[in-house]
Parts: structure tokens; sequence; C-alpha cells
């Protein structure tokens, strides 16, 4: 795929740039509680301000029903990236009516624009194509040329991602090119030991990457609410913890398979547990017990690692010299039940492996925990994307982007 470096050497001054960033950011009100998707996607759009162009800067927030919704505007996105650029950014009140029109005619040189939420738009998701196509004509009125730089969308068939690329000269910005490039060092170039850390709610949303894991990885450390399905299949009790029952057959499949491959599969030996979900906003004490994880009552839910996991699971990433990790390992969001995501982040810090951490809410665990992000090998923007590129999946807005 052609970078944003080619483009700049082709010259844009003066050139209206749509770059398709991902500033899907999480909000409380009007507050944007974490900027690090607006902060990726600064070295591209500074670069293009820099030398003249003029940036149409757009991107979804949140999952809006295909109209205006004020609780998903990307208006405080829009400021908030005004102010790391310290620059006045523009702000058109929809997609591609009149507001976006004349923001985008105004635009001086080297000056930036961001347009309403897209998914404000029922043709940016719509599923047929003539309606997405439709959405992407008028998008392209907007622009002389594209620079996809929204990694966390990639892995969706959506027209600025997937049918706006087609309708005018493409290249990849920064973000991008990094994400790709950092991604192949899990795939193609892997220096092994390779460690894999996987956590979060569902096994079912990690079995495909699982799958895939099984040809690259030397071991696979489980946590999360994903780890009772895991260890239910071994024939524990899990008392009333996250359980998907109907996987079960499909975790025994993998277990046995990562045994005829010698990948070592690394599960939980002890949990912390409570009688009661601890209440996220008022983050009252939450009191948790500390069981082994095979003998888990039958009231009580699993909620973090315990503490004797966690040092297994900084020992078993001690000598690797790859980590992927991707998904909390308890509840983070409480601080009773921080400790099992805080112990796999330093543990991650103590290797010399070179890590990366899989976006989504291990991204936001790092950032809400207080952890330098610069200390981490690469924090993917992605954590959706990241996944599906680690199961070989074709992903529609980089195979737009390679067209």
């Amino acid at each position: 795929m052609k970078t944003i470096d080619e483009l700049l050497a082709e010259g844009v001054d003066g050139k209206r740039v749509f770059v398709r960033a991902d500033l899907n950011v999480p909000l409380d009100g009007d507050t944007i509680t974490d900027d690090g998707r607006i902060r990726a996607v600064l070295p591209t759009v500074k670069a293009l301000a820099d030398a003249g162009a003029k940036v149409v800067v757009a991107s979804h927030l949140g999952r809006p029903k295909g109209a205006p919704d004020p609780a998903f505007s990307l208006a405080s996105a829009a400021a908030r990236l005004g102010e790391l650029l310290r620059a006045e950014v523009a702000f058109a009140t929809d997609t591609v009516g009149e507001s976006a029109k004349s923001t985008v005619e105004g635009l001086a040189a080297g000056r930036v624009a961001v347009i309403e939420n897209l998914r404000f738009n029922a043709g940016e998701t719509s599923k047929d194509d003539a309606e997405r196509g439709e959405f992407a004509d008028q998008l392209a009125t907007l622009a002389d040329v594209y620079v996809g730089d929204g990694f966390g969308a990639v892995h969706r068939k959506h027209a600025s991602v997937f049918d706006l690329p087609a309708k005018l000269p493409h290249y990849a910005g920064y973000l991008i090119a990094t994400e790709v490039g950092v991604l192949k060092k899990l795939t193609d170039d892997v220096k092994r030991p390779y460690a894999v850390v996987l956590g979060g709610a569902k096994v079912s949303d990690k079995l495909g990457v699982i799958e895939h894991l099984l040809e690259k990885a030397d071991r696979i450390l489980i946590g999360g609410g994903m780890a009772y399905t895991f260890l239910k299949a071994q024939g524990h009790e899990v008392g009333i913890s996250l359980l998907q029952e109907d996987q079960i057959p499909e975790v025994k499949k993998y277990m046995q398979r990562a045994e005829e491959k010698g990948v070592e599969f690394v599960f939980p030996v002890d949990v912390l547990v409570s009688s009661d979900f601890p209440d996220l906003k008022t983050k009252a004490p939450a009191n948790p017990t500390t069981v082994a994880a095979d003998a888990i009552p039958a009231d009580q839910e699993g909620l973090d690692i315990g503490p004797e996991t966690r040092k297994l699971y900084a020992s078993k990433l001690s000598d690797a010299a790859t980590v992927f990790w991707n998904g909390p390992m308890g509840v983070f969001e409480h601080p009773d039940y921080a400790e099992g995501t805080k112990a796999v982040a330093q543990a991650l810090l103590d290797s010399p492996a070179f890590t990366v951490v899989g976006g989504g809410d291990s991204a936001a665990a790092v950032r809400t925990l207080g952890f330098d992000e610069n200390a981490f090998g690469h924090i993917s923007t992605g954590g959706g994307a990241s996944l599906e590129y680690l199961e070989g999946k074709t992903l529609p807005g980089l195979a737009a982007l390679e067209n």
C-alpha cells in the first residue's frame, strides 16, 4: 500500500485530504475519559497540515442508529484535537450536508476540520453495497485525496473505510503503517519464545485468534471472565462466574490441540471471588476472598486472578522474546480487582520481550492504572482489528488501501 510519506513527496499544498481517523473515544457526558485514539492520529494530521493540506478528519463514535444523536457527537473530540494540535479545528455539524460542504470550502491551506459522526448517516454501516456506495460518493465530493488512519475500524466494511478509498487516490497514514508493521512481527517474523496473554469477558470472542495462535505461539495465558469457561471444561466448579457453557466443547477441542502441538496453556491457580459484583461507580470496598481456582464456592463469582496466579504469569512472561496481550485479567475498573491486570502489565514492562498491548480494554487499563504507555513496545488502537488480523482474516479497510 502507498503511504503518507509518498503522498507528502508528491505534494499536498492546497489539496483537500480526507483522513479517516478513529476518534471513537470514551465519553462521560461531554468529557473524554481517554484521548489515546485522538493522540494516535496526531502525527498524520499534523504532517498533512504542516505541508499545506486542507485536512478533513472523519470518524465514527459509538453506535448511533444511522441518524443524528447528540450523545454520540464528535464535537468534544474535535475540540480535543484542536487542543492537542494547538490550532483551531473547524467542526461541521453534519456529515455530507450544508455544514460539511461550507466548512470544507472555508478551509485555508494548512488548517483542519472535523465532520460530524459518520454513523449519523445510515449509508456508513449499510450492508447494501449501493447505499454504502452512494454515501461514499457524497463523502468523495469533500476531498481530493484519501488517507486511511483509523486502524480501529479497518475490520469493518463501511463506506468511509472500504468504499471511499476506491473513489480517490488513497494512502495509509502513519498509524496504520505502524500497526500493520507491528502485527507482522506477531505473525510473519516472530521472535521466540512467543507468549500470548488473553483475557476479557467472552471466550467466544477469542476462539478464532486462539485457533490461529496455536500455529504460532509457544504459550497462551488465560485470564478474565473467559478463564471460567476453561476451568469448567476441566471439570472444576466455577460458581456464579461468567460462563459460556455452549463453548465448552470448543474449548476442550482447543486444549487438546494445544497439547498435541506442544503449545502450553496456562490457567489461573487461584482467583478472587465474591458473591456480589462490585459497584463500579462508587468503587465501594468489595472485600473479596482468595480461593484456589479448582475450589470456587457455588455461590461465588470469580472477578480477578489471585496472587499465586500473578506470580505464575509473571514467571511465564519473564523469558519471552515476544508478548501479545489482549484483555484484562479481571474487573480492573474496581481497585479491589485490578491487581491481576496490573501484574500482567508490570510483567510486560519487566520482560525483555517486544511487547504489544492489543487495544480495547487492555489499552484502556494500561492508561487507567497509571502505566507509562511509552514503556511498552506498542499499544494498539484497535482491539477487534488486531484480533482479526491475528486470526488471518482479510480486513476490508487494509484491502482497500492495498488495492
